[in-house]
């Protein structure tokens, strides 16, 4: 593999990055033990495993100059004929075979000064990643003391961290992979390939682009002009809609906190049938649903603990990937974003549920790629310096954007197996941006809907109450769908 400088977005993750806020995504996938050694013979398997994954090699290198002038300068050196040596007999064809794509993918790299490359780490050693660790009480409890530290950044930014059950019973692996080495279905990937073999289609190849020359055909200069006016409507589009939203501000102090550089990590499991049952009898699609009980469990748990949601509709923030499943091999993130107001203050749980299928249509029918949830898509018209200098302001002005993060994280529909011991439920674990108290991701797993929640560690002491919250939503919701 060879270095490739960050995509837009992946560099604003690297540089919002900082020691009270790391910028790493994660699961924690709980395993049944098949026998004592098991979480052991566990951690021996990721070490070797992690060898021969070229994803997994990958480090993060800033750099300060210009990338592919060099290797430019360097084509045009061993084109031109050395002292004493006889011109070649066709020069001009030699030279523009020689320089065609170096040059051309010089002028795009050198926009890179500032930037930074996902390179082969030569000093790559699986066992600076993978850890096994004494046995833990509560999962969630020894995940949540590990969200809160940094992924090394001179290393190939990721970890797995094995978790002996002290019953013997079980055992927990929890990733840990920068959002700058990875989105959700690269990590998905990248874990995957640690597991056990299968048996599985090959994925589809990507379509090969043809080679372009250094300057784009005349032809297609009109289209590119529209894009170009296109691009720039669209970035006027996100930041007038991020201003809008800034105003009528209904959160919750519940949801904001000064930041203590602790984490705690919890989860909830409810059953996929019983939301196919309440989609279908309240209409919306899987996501409504489980944003909905997202909105009632809040409401519980600020009513319980005293802050109270009357008047409270906090900002969501829903990543969007602008992905294709079938990517072969998924690289650099693509996101946008939905921002909903969630319908905390209604008390009639259908109601919520109503709302937030109407709010998601109305995102849906204006398209990822406007309003104030696509402000990602704005990292494309930052050049790789001003990710550099701005990114530290950026991470802070996250709280003004939106206030709770609801990402819905992808996982295989069938189940996974590390050294022969069945994956039983997974959690997907957050990101939480600066000021932020609370993230919340989703994923399904084996016909059950898993929620993963991220918390700043002194700001929210109560947070598996907010777990019992969402299953009690669902219980709800469920009930009064059923008669």
């Amino acid at each position: 593999m060879t270095a490739d400088p960050l995509a837009p977005l992946d560099l604003a993750f690297w540089n919002i990055e900082s020691a009270g806020h790391p910028m790493h995504l994660a699961a924690l996938g709980v395993f049944s033990a098949g026998s004592p050694s098991a979480a052991a013979h566990a951690a021996d398997l990721l070490a070797s495993r992690a060898a021969a994954v070229p994803g997994l090699r990958m480090r993060i290198r800033d750099t300060w100059q210009p990338l592919g002038l060099r290797q430019s300068l360097k084509a045009l050196r061993d084109t031109l004929p050395g002292p004493g040596e006889r011109q070649p007999a066709a020069p001009r064809q030699s030279l523009a075979a020689a320089l065609r794509q170096p040059f051309a993918s010089a002028v795009r790299r050198s926009l890179a000064f500032g930037g930074a490359t996902r390179e082969p780490d030569p000093g790559f050693d699986p066992l600076d990643h993978v850890r096994l660790h004494p046995p833990a009480a509560c999962f969630h409890t020894a995940a949540g003391h590990l969200m809160g530290r940094p992924l090394e950044r001179t290393r190939p930014p990721w970890e797995a961290h094995v978790l002996p059950g002290e019953d013997g019973l079980s055992y927990a692996v929890l990733f840990k992979f920068h959002h700058a080495l990875a989105d959700g279905l690269r990590a998905l990937t990248l874990a995957a390939a640690l597991m056990d073999p299968m048996d599985l289609p090959a994925p589809r190849p990507r379509p090969t682009a043809p080679p372009r020359g250094l300057l784009p055909d005349v032809r297609e200069v009109p289209a590119l002009l529209r894009d170009a006016l296109s691009d720039a409507g669209r970035a006027l589009d996100i930041g007038a809609a991020v201003a809008r939203s800034t105003l009528d501000m209904r959160s919750s102090p519940a949801l904001a906190c000064a930041p203590s550089g602790t984490r705690r990590t919890a989860g909830a499991v409810i059953d996929l049938d019983d939301v196919h049952r309440i989609r279908k009898s309240a209409g919306g699609t899987v996501n409504d649903v489980t944003i909905a009980v997202v909105a009632g469990a809040l409401r519980r748990w600020l009513d319980e603990r005293g802050d109270g949601s009357e008047g409270v509709a906090p900002r969501a923030l829903i990543p969007v990937s602008r992905r294709r499943p079938r990517t072969a091999h998924p690289q650099g993130n693509r996101l946008s974003g939905y921002l909903m107001r969630l319908p905390v203050d209604e008390r009639d749980p259908l109601a919520r549920l109503t709302q937030v299928r109407t709010a998601m249509d109305r995102n849906k029918d204006a398209g990822p790629h406007r309003g104030a949830g696509a402000v990602a898509l704005l990292a494309d018209h930052v050049p790789p310096l001003g990710h550099r200098l701005g990114g530290p302001l950026l991470g802070q002005a996250a709280r003004l954007w939106f206030d709770v993060l609801v990402t819905s994280v992808p996982l295989p529909g069938f189940g996974l197996r590390l050294g022969g011991d069945r994956l039983g439920a997974v959690f997907p674990l957050a990101p939480l941006a600066p000021g932020h108290s609370l993230a919340v991701a989703v994923s399904t797993y084996r016909g059950r809907v898993h929620y993963g929640l991220v918390a700043d560690g002194a700001a929210v002491p109560d947070l598996d109450r907010l777990a019992h919250a969402l299953t009690e939503e669902a219980a709800t919701l469920t009930a009064l769908c059923d008669h």
